[in-house]
Parts: structure tokens; C-alpha cells; sequence
């Protein structure tokens, strides 16, 4: 098995190197359909079959969780340590990007004629973009408090199979939270029930070690897509200290401060753990979705990162949908890098609704590309109610066309910071849920569950 995930971590780096090769040559010789064709192809060769799989692991790996943890009270216990771990680590994230934008001022300094191109660049790419336009405008129309009431619909679903149909995974894992307490509760009763989910659960993990196999070449279609329409020389380019703010931060919190936490909690080798997630962390950069990567992530938490199936089965799915450290820091850096560039000046209230915002929008952003540039509205839109406050001038929210270029590559960077938080996760509340030192009170529901 070790030998097998080596094989394909080297077949994705290769993926992704020659997709990066391939895509700057496409650039280069202005082939933008060609390119676009690739992202086509590389969503049906990978991120469809990835998401196929979405609803169903979701569902299947929480009902497997919570039958093995049995008892309500622990299940509250770890619900309660998982909720505090996603709301402390993206309130880290988000505080490091305000502080590193704050210091490092990638908007400002920049020439009058550059600063004016990329406004004006800004509200034409923002004009052109139909799509993602809609769902700015809608997100504006809801504001932070149409957003919470989203997500209430969502923890509260009218019918479950709506939710599924429409890949809501919040829902679904609200459901199989119920229905696996349930089962739990249900005694010898539910004992074939039970063994019969494991059995799908089991089926399914299969299922999914067969489709990471087409990764490499999926990883290699959507890099190779995504460089060819935006060039590698754009890292080089007038938004060059803006992207860098950005990289910075994340590797930041991916490579010291999820580290220190989990050594902290676990007293586990953070980097040696980080190597054996190194799979699902290539594929949430290839394919820029932590949704379309749950799959993978749980396979290589529970089969080579050392997590357990009762903590996996609960953190991962809830964590793809809620916990988003690198959106919530890349939306501190590029909310704060816009109201810089248009020269409105933030004091340290603005900062503040920044930090708070962005951290609670992060919750809602979904585990798609891009969702990050939907939620950072909410962003703006509380930080000019606090300019307006004061008669100060406003951001228009045209603004965020300026971001459009270059944010595929930071989407694709954030991602894996996503989902390395995640994986962080699982391993620190494994130590509250392993599988091998169930309750005594929780035995027959494992057993039955195994």
C-alpha cells in the first residue's frame, strides 16, 4: 500500500510539473482554448468522479463515526474540541494576513498610471465575468446576516435528498449526525444496519483508491489549463507583492503555526505527519476544491497519516465545508489590499471588522473555486458600512475584477491550506477518539461498526 501511494505522490508531482511546463507553453503562443479545453477535460477526468463520490463519503464516513463513538456525551465533547479548532486556527489565519498586509502594503506605493490600469483592468474583468458577477451581486444583496441564515437553512434541511442532489454537504453531515446517534441508541437492533454502513463504507474507500489513480492526469489537464490562461510571468507582474503577501501568509500558518499546534496537542512530527498527507494535499492543489478532494483526504488520513476512522469520519467532512484557514487569511489580505490600492486609508476599527468578517464569512465560503472572491463581499461590504459611518469614501465592489487574474493560482494555494488544516484537525481530536480504545460503554456499537 506505502509503496503503491509513493508511486502516484511521484506520478501527481510529475503531473504538475508537466502541467505547469505545459500550460506556460500554451500561454506563450496565445492558446487560450486550448487551455480552456484542458480545465474541460481535467473536470471530467477528475473532478467529477471526485465529486460523484462527495455525498456519499460524507454521509457513509459520518455514520461510521458516530456509531463507533456510541455515546452522546462524547460525541459531544468532540464536537464541542473540533468546533474550537476550527474557530482558532482561522482566527489565527485571519489576524496573521491583517498584520502581514498591514506591514508589507502590497497597494500601496504603486505608480499613479499602474494603480489607475489595474482599476480600470478591474472593472472590465468584473463586468465580463457574468457568472461570478451574479453571485457577488447576490452575496452583496445577503449581506453577513443573509449568509448566517444560509447556513441555519442548511443545519436545518427540509428535505435531505434535495441536499444531496445539490451537493450540500452541510446538511447531509447534520443528518448522518442524527441518524448514526440513532443507530448508536438502537442496541441489537440496529446491530445489522450498522454493519451494513460499514460494509458501504469499506466498499466506497475502495471505490475511491481506484479514482485517485486518474489524478496525475487530471492534476496535469487543470494546471496545465489554469497556467495557460494566466502565465507564470504574472507572478512577476504589477500584482507581484499582492501575491506575495498572500504566499507568505500561507506558508505561515501551513508551515509554523498548524505545526506548533498540532506538535502541541499530539507531540507527533508535524512534518513528518505533513509527508504522509502529502497526496491529498497535492490533489486539493490540483484540482483547487477541498470538497472535490474529501475523498482523498480521508483515504490518506485513515490509511498512511495515522487518523482514526471515528475522527476522520467527524472532523474532515464538517471541516470541507466550515473550516477555511487560508480563505479566511487570503480575504484579510485582499480586502485590505484593495482598500490600499483605491488609497482609503483603514484604521484600526476598519482592521478589526476585517478580522471579525472575514472569519465568519470564511465559514460560509463553500469548498468550490473561487468561493473565496463570493464571501470576501461580505468583507467589504461591513468595512464600508464602518467608512460610510464616519462620511469616509467607500470600495466598490468592481474592485474585486482586479483580483481575478491571478486568484486561480492563490485559490489553488489556499486550497491546500484548507485541507491541511483539516487533516491537522483529525489528527489532534484522534487523540480524543481512537479506534482502538473505544468506551466500555460504546463496545457493542464498535464491534458492530467493525
Amino acid at each position: 500500500m506505502h509503496r503503491a501511494g509513493g508511486l502516484l505522490t511521484v506520478l501527481i508531482l510529475l503531473g504538475l510539473v508537466a502541467g505547469a511546463i505545459l500550460g506556460e507553453v500554451l500561454h506563450r503562443n496565445d492558446a487560450l482554448d486550448v487551455a480552456a479545453a484542458m480545465m474541460n477535460w481535467g473536470d471530467l477526468v477528475l473532478i467529477r468522479p471526485l465529486k460523484l463520490l462527495v455525498i456519499p463519503i460524507v454521509m457513509l464516513s459520518v455514520l461510521v463515526g458516530v456509531t463507533s463513538i456510541g455515546d452522546p456525551s462524547r460525541l459531544g465533547v468532540i464536537g464541542g474540541a473540533t468546533l474550537v479548532y476550527y474557530l482558532a486556527t482561522m482566527l489565527a489565519a485571519v489576524i496573521l494576513g491583517a498584520v502581514l498586509v498591514t506591514s508589507i502594503g502590497p497597494g500601496v506605493g504603486l505608480d499613479a498610471t499602474t494603480a489607475e490600469q489595474l482599476r480600470v483592468s478591474g472593472e472590465s474583468a468584473f463586468a465580463g465575468a457574468d457568472v461570478l458577477k451574479g453571485r457577488i451581486d447576490q452575496a452583496s444583496e445577503m449581506g453577513m446576516g443573509g449568509a448566517w441564515s444560509s447556513i441555519l437553512d442548511q443545519l436545518i434541511p427540509a428535505n435531505v435528498f434535495a441536499d444531496m442532489v445539490a451537493v450540500r454537504p452541510l446538511g447531509v453531515i447534520v443528518f448522518s449526525l442524527a441518524l448514526g446517534l440513532a443507530l448508536a441508541a438502537g442496541g441489537s437492533a440496529a446491530t445489522p444496519a450498522i454493519r451494513g454502513i460499514a460494509s458501504l463504507f469499506d466498499a466506497m474507500m475502495r471505490l475511491i483508491r481506484w479514482v485517485i489513480w486518474i489524478t496525475p492526469i487530471g492534476v496535469l489537464l487543470l494546471v496545465a489549463g489554469t497556467v495557460g490562461r494566466i502565465g507564470i510571468d504574472e507572478i512577476y507582474g504589477p500584482m507581484s507583492k499582492y501575491m506575495f503577501t498572500v504566499f507568505v501568509g500561507l506558508a505561515i500558518h501551513a508551515f509554523v503555526v498548524l505545526p506548533i499546534v498540532l506538535w502541541v496537542f499530539t507531540r507527533i512530527s508535524p512534518f513528518r505527519f505533513m509527508w504522509r498527507m502529502k497526496r491529498a494535499l497535492l490533489t486539493a492543489f490540483g484540482t483547487d476544491s477541498s470538497s472535490a478532494t474529501l475523498p482523498v483526504t480521508l483515504e490518506t488520513a485513515q490509511d498512511e497519516a495515522g487518523c482514526s476512522k471515528r475522527a476522520s469520519g467527524f472532523v474532515l467532512p464538517l471541516g470541507s465545508t466550515i473550516n477555511m484557514d487560508g480563505t479566511a487569511l487570503y480575504e484579510a489580505v485582499a480586502v485590505v489590499f484593495l482598500f490600499q490600492l483605491f488609497g482609503i486609508d483603514l484604521s484600526f476599527t476598519e482592521l478589526v471588522v476585517v478580522v471579525i468578517t472575514a472569519t465568519l464569512a470564511a465559514v460560509g465560503a463553500a469548498g468550490i473555486p473561487s468561493a473565496g472572491l463570493v464571501t470576501m463581499v461580505i468583507v467589504i461590504t461591513a468595512v464600508n458600512t464602518s467608512l460610510a459611518g464616519r462620511g469616509d469614501a467607500q470600495l466598490p465592489l468592481s474592485a474585486i475584477g482586479i483580483l481575478l487574474g491571478v486568484d486561480r493560482i492563490l485559490d489553488m494555494c489556499r486550497t491546500t491550506v484548507n485541507v491541511w488544516g483539516d487533516a491537522v484537525g483529525a489528527r489532534i481530536i484522534t487523540q480524543i477518539a481512537p479506534d482502538d480504545a473505544p468506551d466500555e460503554e460504546t463496545d457493542d456499537a464498535v464491534a458492530a461498526a467493525t
